[in-house]
């Protein structure tokens, strides 16, 4: 197998493994009490399509949006695999600590429990913050103009998903998520907000 091979394969391997383990994981959560309506969850899930089609389709599908702004070259696509690796490693590390409380949608699980320990202490949704990683890292190895998009895409879904579910934790939580918050970043180490 040649180099080019092996790197054309690398990323999608990555997000690959990322995606079994999201999957075995799903089994082992708690019963729902409160779930996000079908017409808001789609309103999230649909840029994260548009943008996952964004970065793993053929550039060549994308007409001009596949002009590249990031150098076609080893340092850049290095960098981009580093982070991407660096950004699902630290989303299946939050995954794995939220334990029973994790859901793929918005939702409050019963007996749902504060987490603020290991990568929670770090940023208030660390999973957002490895997958963001991830994607940028990802976009950084592909370089064209549509992937840059996907972040944009990626973004948004993000974003509206923690407006949610802080508002869904200040309800359920109360005193102590004012509190966590006011302790501990939201999405990016350091910036508070």
């Amino acid at each position: 197998m040649s180099e080019a091979t092996l790197l054309t394969l690398f990323l999608p391997v990555c997000w690959g493994i990322w995606a079994l383990i999201w999957f075995v994981a799903s089994f082992r959560v708690k019963k729902t009490t409160r779930s996000e309506d079908p017409l808001s969850r789609l309103s999230n899930t649909v840029p994260i399509w548009i943008g996952a089609f964004l970065l793993v389709v053929r550039p060549s599908w994308l007409g001009p949006l596949s002009f590249r702004l990031v150098p076609q070259n080893l340092t850049y696509y290095g960098i981009g695999a580093a982070l991407t690796v660096i950004g699902l490693a630290f989303a299946v590390w939050a995954r794995y600590h939220l334990g029973r409380n994790w859901s793929g949608v918005i939702t409050v699980k019963e007996d749902h429990a504060l987490i603020r320990t290991g990568p929670y202490a770090i940023v208030r949704h660390p999973i957002y913050s490895g997958l963001l990683l991830a994607i940028i890292g990802s976009v950084l190895a592909r370089g064209h103009i549509g992937a840059m998009l996907a972040i944009g895409f990626m973004l948004y879904a993000i974003l509206r998903r923690v407006s949610i579910e802080e508002r869904w934790m200040s309800e359920t939580f109360g005193q102590a998520y004012v509190d966590y918050k006011a302790k501990t970043p939201a999405l990016v180490p350091l910036v508070y907000g």
